[in-house]
């Protein structure tokens, strides 16, 4: 399988280099990073909104190794609420954050990511929308999950994301679920070890269902973060069963990844929200795209070949 190989290129220096020098990688990184400026991404929030859509934004970045490369990631977050404040942009637009870029891995990281993404989460409560804590890797889990049940005791709207390829999410989702938290519920994008982890795509598809059918009864928001036609059509029937109207649930997609599909489901009533990321440290990020589809890394392949 590739997955597992491309996303330990993602970790690797060399590696980096190489692919930031190949002649076509900026095409292909363009389809997926909506551009390295917040100026650059004001368009594609006008777009989306001009069509229905709804956002949410991530500013890549995950070398975080000081305090001080912490503080500048959350500046740039506080930076991006004022410009959607400014433009009255905040109903449309949420913010999902990692908090390895807040200093989750550094010395008493717990308390500084928590210290950090707290003026973030106020300031997005201040203008109408509010923050998603992403997943990362399961030794992260614990302490996303503290930070997230600390920051809902002031923002109850606070987000988090579950993982269906982790043998602990059907737990999680059924507490998270009691609890009426928002959730967006995706299969996962690192590379798990077996004991923690199914490993065949047809387990983690059925690990999907079980948890989104888990979300769907529960008290919370349940959010689909999927391009699976089939789960799609899962979620739909789901979404039914549970007696759920349109507005009580939401699919998400990535910026430029079946985008057609975002505009139909939008079309038909759903609420459809496209993650858009953008930055300028895009590596890591672009890496588990490629990671996650084999037609992600045909599509780069091909621009590598044709260009230079």
């Amino acid at each position: 399988m590739l997955g597992p190989v491309i996303l330990a290129a993602s970790r690797s220096d060399k590696m980096r280099r190489f692919i930031s020098a190949a002649p076509g990688t900026k095409q292909v990184v363009d389809r997926f990073i909506a551009g390295e400026s917040v100026d650059d991404v004001v368009p594609v929030i006008e777009d989306a909104a001009a069509k229905g859509l709804e956002v949410t934004l991530d500013v890549v970045g995950e070398d975080i190794t000081t305090p001080e490369q912490a503080a500048a990631a959350r500046d740039a977050y506080l930076e991006l609420v004022g410009r959607l404040e400014e433009l009255g942009l905040g109903v449309r637009a949420e913010m999902s954050v990692k908090l390895s870029m807040f200093g989750q891995a550094l010395e008493n990281g717990h308390e500084l990511a928590l210290a950090n993404v707290r003026p973030v989460v106020e300031a997005a409560a201040a203008i109408g929308t509010t923050v998603t804590l992403d997943a990362e890797d399961h030794t992260t889990l614990d302490s996303m999950f503290a930070i997230h049940e600390e920051l809902r005791k002031d923002f109850p709207q606070t987000g988090c994301v579950i993982q269906s390829y982790l043998f602990r999410t059907e737990a999680d989702a059924r507490r998270l679920a009691a609890s009426g938290s928002r959730v967006r519920l995706v299969k996962g994008a690192y590379k798990e070890p077996a004991s923690v982890a199914y490993q065949s795509k047809p387990e983690i598809d059925k690990a999907y269902v079980r948890v989104l059918r888990t979300l769907m009864r529960g008290e919370g928001y349940p959010m689909i973060g999927s391009h699976d036609p089939r789960l799609i059509a899962i979620g739909q029937e789901l979404g039914r069963q549970a007696g759920r109207k349109l507005d009580e649930y939401e699919f998400q997609m990535l910026y430029g990844i079946r985008s057609e599909e975002h505009v139909r489901l939008a079309a038909e009533g759903h609420r459809m929200r496209v993650y858009t990321a953008y930055g300028t440290d895009w590596y890591g990020y672009f890496m588990r795209r490629l990671a996650e589809k084999p037609a992600n890394l045909l599509f780069f392949g091909r621009s590598v070949l044709t260009k230079g």
